[in-house]
């Protein structure tokens, strides 16, 4: 054996396992302590935030009895056969209220408006018809059931429950249940403040180098731009600080200055082994690196460690690599250091349209799509570098190691849908 194979295969060996998925995410957790202190912020810009505190009602929704069509409210006693023409002694508004029904009547009532005292069921104005020629009359041509189109007071929400509990996630839904028990403001956790960088010369801005003067071996850096759109879709305030240059003195003075005024350093590139592959070296010189390399593909060369006081995530240079561990890991880690109690989704089970017949030794995320039948297509190329993949898939497939597909074969698919929210 040559001396440069025999120092390769000394390196390998030195080296510790590929960690599993699950025990990366499980270690990465541990180190996610929520953060301290919370912000009041108006329900109005809240969405997407943690809550800090639970949201408990100081009254119940509806207040009252109400109806749920417009139409009539009626005594059921009163209606003794279809087509019984009655009287209409009131008209009720939503916001306003009316007496009690007086027998043998009916009161014109409209959604939203309170049920009169004596009235046990709404008939929607569909299935009444005005008397011609004897106005205030009204013919009730259907024979309600006691409590139809009635929406009683509380059903929504009752007096001193818990709506909305800490560690949710607030969803549009969830500011308008907020809103509809009188909260005009929510107890939310503190916004991560993420210091986002890149590495490698090779990178280039949009904008800066028109195609045509792309010097050899340059790329254009698009996984700072998706980054930085899914740290702000996780609720973090984010300071890009750019592309560092490959050298260890820039990679340390980045790393410095990040971890002065940060909760969490973000990197994408230079965590490999290569000659050029500073940020590792720099990290355990200025802190610690706890965690290196999961197996799963795309997405080995994955870190995180502790620069100072700030917690240090690395992610892998090729696009697609880096655009799925922050799905699978850095998404997570940034919930829970918000507090959230939900942070990994559940995959669904559905079926494999296609054959995927070389299983591999790390576990895989297949860039899918649903199709028209009800399965999913798979794309055909699912190298790390293809960015397309991910634009042209709707979700990934968890496949485990060692693990073939075959057409027809039960898949655990993960949809973005679930992974970018």
């Amino acid at each position: 054996m040559n001396t440069a194979r025999a120092a390769n295969a000394t390196s390998a060996a030195s080296r510790p396992p590929l960690r599993p998925l699950d025990d990366a995410l499980a270690e990465l957790l541990a180190h996610a302590v929520p953060l301290a202190g919370s912000d009041s912020v108006s329900t109005f810009d809240a969405d997407g935030r943690v809550l800090a505190a639970d949201v408990v009602s100081a009254l119940q929704v509806p207040p009252e009895d109400n109806s749920s069509m417009d139409g009539y409210a009626v005594r059921s006693a009163d209606l003794t056969c279809e087509g019984v023409v009655l009287r209409v002694s009131q008209r009720i508004a939503a916001g306003s209220s009316g007496g009690a029904l007086e027998p043998g009547t009916v009161a014109r009532i409209f959604t939203g408006a309170p049920i009169p005292a004596g009235a046990d069921a709404v008939v929607m104005q569909e299935d009444c018809e005005p008397v011609a020629d004897r106005e205030g009359l009204v013919s009730v041509r259907q024979l309600p059931k006691a409590g139809q189109w009635i929406r009683r007071a509380g059903e929504d929400v009752t007096r001193g429950a818990t709506v909305l509990s800490k560690g949710e996630r607030l969803t549009p839904a969830a500011l308008g249940l907020a809103a509809s028990i009188g909260m005009n403001l929510l107890q939310v956790a503190k916004k991560p403040r993420v210091a986002l960088f890149s590495t490698g010369d090779e990178l280039v801005m949009p904008g800066e180098v028109t195609p045509g003067q792309m010097r050899p071996g340059a790329i254009y850096n698009s996984n700072r731009f998706f980054l930085r759109a899914l740290l702000t879709r996780m609720g973090c305030e984010v300071t890009d600080m750019g592309i560092v240059p490959d050298r260890r003195d820039a990679t340390l003075d980045a790393l410095r200055s990040a971890a002065a005024a940060h909760d969490l350093i973000l990197t994408s590139g230079g965590v490999s082994v290569g000659e050029e592959d500073h940020i590792k070296p720099a990290v355990q010189q200025l802190g610690s690196l706890d965690l290196w390399q999961i197996a799963i593909k795309p997405g080995k060369p994955f870190a995180y460690g502790k620069v100072g006081g700030a917690h240090f995530i690395g992610l892998p240079g090729n696009p697609v690599s880096s655009f799925l561990t922050f799905l699978v890991l850095v998404r997570p880690f940034l919930l829970k250091l918000q507090g959230a109690s939900d942070v990994v989704p559940a995959p669904v089970p559905m079926l494999a349209h296609f054959d995927w017949p070389r299983a591999d030794k790390r576990r895989e995320f297949l860039r899918v799509r649903r199709d028209g039948a009800g399965g999913l297509d798979l794309f055909a190329n699912q190298s790390s570098g293809v960015l397309t993949s991910a634009v042209w898939g709707d979700g990934v497939i968890d496949n485990p190691a060692g693990q073939t597909i075959r057409h027809g074969d039960t898949v655990q698919f993960l949809p973005f849908s679930a992974l970018l929210s």
